[in-house]
């Protein structure tokens, strides 16, 4: 029986570990039959052996959301490899210390704006980059962590997060002619290496199982791959402007 992901030509972002929920992401995907091309930033070789750790090894390809000559040279390097994409994976963020764990009301305007360049504004950067490549009933998928409440250590990371969330249904409303569907998927607390570069990331972690009405282990990445693929699969044709949450439901209790 073929895959939900069958034929499908997918630009997976963010992998930094084999433990990244891009990795498991794109993992599951080729499982599910797509073919994957990554992108990496700074630890090139780094990205490249995880690369050869996936069931099929996917081309590695060099971005750095933030720069605007690898932005416009994406759309030809991923055509090296695949004539189009049917889906993109946006799993990136970043923030200064300053604004991750430090006091709020401390952080410098100009450690904010880097937090939301690169966490919110990358999104539509890397749609605008790919726009070209994608076919109509395309899916675009962004990393969020629910960013409708204050969480502690979270900080500008949330503000951050929050403007990703807002990108995300503007994306949506401006692609949608095209047939090309933008979605969040946001996933609780990970145990992540991305995870782990948050002071105070335990104050989130803590208690989450006991809170979810259907449990949660933050060790276990499937649940959120299986949604990603999910999402950029044609089973969701007429989702779009969503936050589809993977928590096990904390996000509907009032404590």
């Amino acid at each position: 029986m073929p895959g939900i992901l069958e034929g499908k030509r997918l630009l997976v972002t963010g992998i930094i570990t084999d433990a990244s929920l891009a990795f498991h992401a794109a993992k599951l995907a080729q499982e599910q039959g797509a073919t994957v091309i990554l992108t990496g930033f700074g630890r090139m070789s780094l990205v490249e052996r995880i690369a050869k750790r996936l069931p099929e090894p996917a081309p590695v390809l060099e971005l750095d959301v933030t720069n605007e000559e690898q932005l416009a040279s994406l759309a030809d390097r991923v055509r090296e490899h695949v004539d189009g994409l049917d889906g993109v994976l946006h799993s990136v963020g970043f923030a200064p210390q300053t604004c991750l764990g430090a006091p709020f009301l401390d952080a410098p305007s100009a450690d904010v704006s880097v937090a939301v360049d690169v966490s919110a504004f990358s999104f539509k950067s890397l749609a605008v980059a790919t726009l070209p490549l994608l076919s109509r009933g395309a899916s675009i998928v962004g990393m969020d962590f629910d960013a409708r409440v204050a969480w502690p250590a979270y900080n500008w990371m949330g503000v951050a997060k929050a403007a990703l969330e807002s990108v995300n249904r503007y994306l949506a409303r401006d692609l949608g002619p095209q047939g090309i569907r933008v979605n969040l998927v946001s996933a609780g607390p990970m145990k992540t290496m991305a995870a782990k570069s948050i002071p105070g990331f335990a104050d989130l972690e803590d208690g989450w199982n006991d809170r979810a009405p259907l449990g949660w282990d933050s060790s276990d990445p499937i649940p959120v791959a299986k949604t990603v693929c999910a999402v950029l699969s044609d089973w969701l044709p007429s989702t779009t402007g969503s936050m589809i949450m993977v928590d096990g439901g904390v996000h509907a209790l009032g404590i």
